[in-house]
């Protein structure tokens, strides 16, 4: 009989998979890896605002992580830099700010390594309604904007002559990816979201015929690596935030054997490519 504390890491885990799968194939699409570098590392000057200025946790975190999207896009149009050099400036820049003003905060206890890595094994009940409520709301928001999601990353010119308006849907896929990161961040910590938000997508796209399959199939592995993972942790007594990361790299290496894989043939089903 499982302990009620891991059935609700299990399900806890299993929501933030199903929501970081789609997305993470955006991500991977899109060659935004970085990105979520990025957001992940805005986190933790949400954790410190949040402490500084008494506000709901999740709530500081994602005002971070959404205000650093459109920092980004704002600093795009202005085209001075590439995005990665971008990129790099607002990661480092936030991540170190953030830990300034944990370190002037003296009247404060802060568990870092907590944050950094998360504790999916404290997940109380109403965390579990919190991350399945956000689940739900993301992945509506997903379906919605699929098409012009889609068409702005295959071909953001034509998305634009078809009037889908593709800088919209850039911005609305970056608050998405901040709103997963401010409700995962407690859940698996800030220096992991982005391995679940790209592993499991990128081992999608082995079997993928489809960039609909592949959400669908990103998602599953995701919940799966979630699985293995606490299964692992529970029996080797290992960390749980990276004992999912390793189940999850696991399966992305399983992916490359040649053993009954289906190669995507690009030319007959094609997904969507690198395109900014």
């Amino acid at each position: 009989m499982l302990d009620d504390f891991f059935v609700r890491a299990l399900i806890a885990g299993i929501g933030i998979a199903v929501m970081a799968g789609p997305l993470g194939c955006f991500v991977i699409w899109r060659r935004m890896a970085y990105f979520g570098d990025t957001m992940a590392h805005s986190a933790l000057l949400g954790v410190a605002l949040s402490l500084l200025l008494d506000l709901n946790l999740m709530v500081a975190v994602f005002i971070v992580a959404a205000a650093v999207s459109v920092l980004l896009l704002f600093l795009q149009r202005r085209g001075a830099l590439s995005t990665d050099a971008l990129l790099g400036i607002l990661s480092h820049s936030a991540l170190s700010i953030g830990l300034v003003i944990v370190a002037f905060m003296t009247w404060v206890r802060i568990d870092l390594v907590g944050f950094l890595f998360g504790d999916i094994l404290a997940v109380s009940e109403s965390d579990i309604d919190i991350i399945w409520g956000g689940g739900i709301l993301v992945i509506f928001a997903i379906v919605y904007l699929w098409r012009p999601l889609l068409a702005s990353t295959v071909n953001p010119e034509l998305a634009e002559a078809e009037g889908m308006r593709p800088e919209r849907a850039r911005l609305f896929f970056m608050l998405l990816m901040a709103l997963v990161i401010a409700i995962a961040m407690k859940i698996v910590g800030i220096l992991l979201i982005t391995s679940l938000l790209i592993i499991p997508a990128a081992t999608a796209r082995r079997f993928a015929t489809s960039p609909e399959i592949m959400a669908v199939l990103a998602s599953v592995i995701g919940a799966l690596a979630v699985t293995g993972g606490l299964f692992g942790s529970l029996h080797w007594d290992t960390p749980s935030g990276p004992s999912i990361v390793v189940a999850a790299l696991a399966l992305f290496v399983l992916s490359l054997l040649p053993i009954g894989r289906r190669r995507l043939e690009t030319a007959s089903h094609p997904t969507p490519g690198g395109h900014h």
